[in-house]
């Protein structure tokens, strides 16, 4: 396996993604061009953590179709957006074009971020949900966020919560723990032809490899690169219906567990900063 590029087998994968993911109505992309205001939900539920972000220069890391960069950059950031797909940057490129969005975009593994975008060039490194399971090295990537930050720049994260990325997501009756909660040397690897949105489109590059990382592990690679950490909030809700048939919908556009929410966090925030 250690001969096996993981990236450009997940590379592939998601340039596949992509498209059928800008075509799909659960990412509203139609909604960003027709509402100048509109943000995407995982921004809209962070809002009140993420504060005043008006005039700072940030960089969204694994941006993917760029629904969360053009909304922190309509909260009043300057924002670019890094992402190791050509097919999602042409997406995110078409919507910021269509939605009026002055957004740059930038390709690069998260790895090479500092080498392509310069090293304490931001004010604030942003990262969504879904994104550290894709990097096999949880202390290479909080390396990355210092190298980005200025002195007194500041990391937000909102990421799914390592516990639920344990659970077997085939049993439907239970929660059942089936895969690692702390990093692996060696990748969970997955054949699937379907993605997470609703779509018709059947992806044909089917494996992707992923690593899950303990949120002890994410916080001691943050210290351990002198960041400070100021907020951690985990969450009984997720963006996306992780679990089938054991999650509702709720109003406010977040999955949560039907039977004992209070059982299993599902998310978590996180603030650090770079000291001065």
């Amino acid at each position: 396996m250690r001969d096996v590029d993981s990236f450009a087998v997940n590379r592939a994968n998601w340039d596949e993604r992509a498209p059928a993911h800008a075509a799909s109505a659960d990412y509203g992309v139609q909604r960003f061009i027709d509402d100048p205001a509109a943000l995407s939900d995982v921004v809209r539920f962070d809002r009140p953590r993420l504060g005043d972000i008006a005039g700072r220069r940030g960089v969204h890391l694994q941006c993917h179709i760029g629904t969360d960069t053009i909304s922190l950059a309509r909260l009043g950031a300057r924002m670019t957006g890094l992402d190791f797909s050509p097919a999602a940057l042409v997406e995110a490129r078409r919507l910021a074009a269509s939605a009026g969005a002055d957004v740059d975009f930038v390709e690069s593994d998260v790895y090479g971020a500092p080498d392509a975008l310069g090293r304490e060039a931001f004010d604030l490194v942003y990262t969504g949900i879904g994104a550290l399971i894709w990097l096999p090295d949880i202390r290479r990537w909080a390396e990355t966020v210092a190298a980005l930050l200025r002195p007194g720049g500041r990391l937000f994260l909102r990421e799914g919560h390592p516990m639920l990325f344990t659970i077997d997501e085939t049993v439907t009756d239970a929660l059942v723990v089936r895969y690692p909660y702390v990093e692996t040397v060696e990748p969970l690897v997955f054949d699937e032809d379907t993605t997470y949105v609703e779509t018709t489109h059947l992806i044909t590059n089917t494996t992707t490899h992923e690593w899950n990382h303990g949120l002890g592990e994410v916080v001691t690679a943050l210290l351990d690169v002198g960041m400070r950490l100021t907020m951690l909030v985990e969450h009984d809700s997720v963006p996306w219906m992780a679990l089938p048939e054991q999650m509702r919908l709720d109003e406010d556009g977040e999955w949560r567990l039907v039977d004992r929410p209070e059982r299993l966090p599902l998310t978590y925030t996180l603030q650090a900063l770079k000291p001065e």
